[in-house]
């Protein structure tokens, strides 16, 4: 049985951009390294530490944790990592590896998206020469692809419901928040979102 984290990591981001790498380097695990798209088929996982002062010092205390390591007042709290096949254009209607990859994100807790900050991959990940691709389209990409991902899935549903919403069985807040449980999305996500976009929650 495989042993479960508080914390679930994704590292994220297009192919050939060094996830792998910045995986091997955080949690010391195997993973195939090579300079082409798409060297990551299936996600790697690995356990990595996050570094804190321990509270025993503060308090005076010897402690015995059960869920992490004391080492010199230094806590090495265990967290999951999970590197993911690259992200290309498209992901969200399926391209490339997009459905696995969506699919697998969505268990993280945090997504530490990797950059190729010279500009030397373009948006597939094949090489080019430095500064002839903008990383920051790299970040609005990622975001987009997330986004429409999610929209999509409220899309296929939403004649229903709308008319649940509008028929008053359920208010459309706690229709949402069900129909996106399984993205780890909470009820104070969808509030807020439906703030900033000033739409109406009893007219869908």
């Amino acid at each position: 049985m495989q042993k479960s984290y508080a914390r679930l990591l994704g590292i994220v981001g297009k192919p050939n951009v060094g996830k792998s790498t910045f995986f091997s380097a955080a949690t010391l695990a195997p993973a195939e390294i090579a300079n082409y798209p798409f060297t990551t088929i299936k996600p790697n996982r690995g356990v990595g530490y996050v570094r804190t002062p321990c509270v025993c010092r503060e308090f005076g205390v010897k402690d015995n944790p059960v869920n992490s390591l004391c080492l010199d007042g230094i806590r090495l709290i265990p967290v999951e990592f999970i590197d993911c096949a690259g992200l290309v254009p498209g992901a969200w209607q399926g391209r490339g590896l997009g459905n696995q990859f969506l699919d697998e994100i969505r268990k993280a807790d945090v997504l530490i998206h990797i950059v190729d900050a010279s500009g030397g991959t373009d948006s597939e990940g094949r090489i080019c020469k430095p500064g002839e691709h903008d990383p920051v389209e790299d970040v609005k990409f990622l975001e987009r692809e997330i986004t429409m991902w999610m929209a999509n899935i409220l899309k296929r549903d939403w004649p229903k419901i709308a008319r649940t919403a509008e028929s008053g069985a359920k208010d459309l807040l706690t229709i949402l928040e069900e129909r996106l449980s399984g993205l780890a999305i909470k009820r104070v996500h969808i509030f807020e979102a439906v703030r900033r976009t000033g739409l109406n929650a009893d007219k869908p």
